[in-house]
């Protein structure tokens, strides 16, 4: 029987306004996804000042929560607690043959994948893109798993994992001019190469369960991303460029998309409140 693992996390959003905000607007994507792999047994969202919630999936099948607050406040807190239990995806095999390029291939002429197909707003090609590939000798090789895996190892050694030397909506020309970034950074830089190849590829959000060990990059209290892409005969296959890893029973899924864009945490808008100060910290605890 495979082993499964299970995971207590809790998620705080603390926004802190300069002057009082007359009315707020808010949309969550903070609920983790239930698969095969991975169950929710529980999940509960708290919002202060008290507040109702209402919630829907998207067309990628993420669940939101809205809120709003109609009278004056000075801060916002959002907590998030769920347990995950997550089973490993199956192994991958060393390679897939040379003929599933032709299968990848034919995904071009079809609409079902599309969404994860095209260049979106934070993974655009770019004469810089195509320029940071030719130097480090990026390019498809034999099958398609070997050049992922090949792609996510080049991307891990040729960035530097640097917390703040981005933006949310830092674009792939600035990463690749400092070579510096952070989790969203290194997923950006890889969706819009294998997309370059005809491989659908998309962006997942989620949370790492961090060991201590020395290759793992991400900070232990914050979200993570990392790719997707969809395989013949495997399916969608998990890389994580940051780590020089794939997708194992450390990675819980939150939600998909095309880029950062489609899946922030929290969003929204509010009247007044001046400018706003926001604390996160994100605790995964293996039970």
């Amino acid at each position: 029987m495979t082993d499964t693992t299970r995971y207590r996390i809790e998620h705080t959003s603390h926004y802190r306004y300069q002057s009082p905000a007359r009315g707020s607007v808010m949309a969550l994507c903070l609920q983790p996804q239930r698969d095969e792999q991975q169950q929710l047994p529980s999940f509960n969202l708290l919002v202060e000042p008290a507040a109702t919630l209402s919630h829907e999936r998207d067309s990628f099948g993420n669940c939101y929560h809205y809120f709003s607050i109609h009278r004056r406040h000075h801060e916002v807190k959002i907590i998030m607690r769920a347990e995950v239990t997550l089973q490993p995806p199956p192994p991958l095999p060393a390679s897939r043959k040379t003929a599933t390029w032709q299968a990848v291939q034919r995904w071009r002429n079809s609409f079902a994948h599309w969404d994860f197909m095209q260049p979106s707003v934070l993974t655009a090609t770019s004469a810089t893109l195509t320029a940071f590939m030719q130097d480090n000798d990026i390019a498809p090789t034999g099958d398609p798993l070997s050049s992922l895996q090949q792609l996510n190892t080049k991307l891990f050694a040729c960035l530097q994992y640097l917390p703040g030397s981005t933006s949310v909506e830092s674009s792939i020309e600035h990463i690749l001019a400092t070579r510096q970034g952070v989790c969203q950074d290194y997923t950006h830089v890889m969706l819009a190469i294998a997309r370059t190849w005809g491989i659908p590829s998309r962006y997942v959000s989620g949370y790492l369960y961090t060991t201590g060990q020395a290759h793992e990059q991400v900070v232990s209290n914050a979200t993570h991303a990392w790719v997707e892409c969809l395989l013949p005969t495997l399916g969608w296959v998990g890389f994580d460029p940051t780590n020089c890893s794939n997708r194992d029973a450390r990675h819980i899924r939150i939600a998909i998309g095309r880029d950062y864009r489609d899946v922030p945490p929290t969003r929204g808008t509010r009247q007044g409140g001046g400018n706003t100060h926001l604390d996160v910290t994100v605790k995964v605890q293996k039970l």
